[in-house]
């Protein structure tokens, strides 16, 4: 693994209704609140886990 960190930026671009609790959980626990936020997080297996359950309602960025 490389020194530098990698950073992604993680959008909400999909409705929370009718989602179950469980994903709703996981949005919440990333820092995303309504359609639209955005939060820059550190590239983790953590992160990359939570993305990986919630994927089809983000939209994933690199950051430069």
């Amino acid at each position: 693994m490389s020194k530098e960190t990698k950073k992604i930026t993680i959008t909400l671009v999909k409705s929370l209704i009718g989602v179950r609790e469980k994903h709703r959980n996981t949005i919440k626990a990333l820092g995303l609140h309504k359609i639209g936020s955005s939060v820059t997080q550190i590239n983790s297996t953590v992160i990359s886990g939570m993305i990986d359950k919630v994927n089809y309602l983000l939209k994933i960025e690199e950051v430069k």
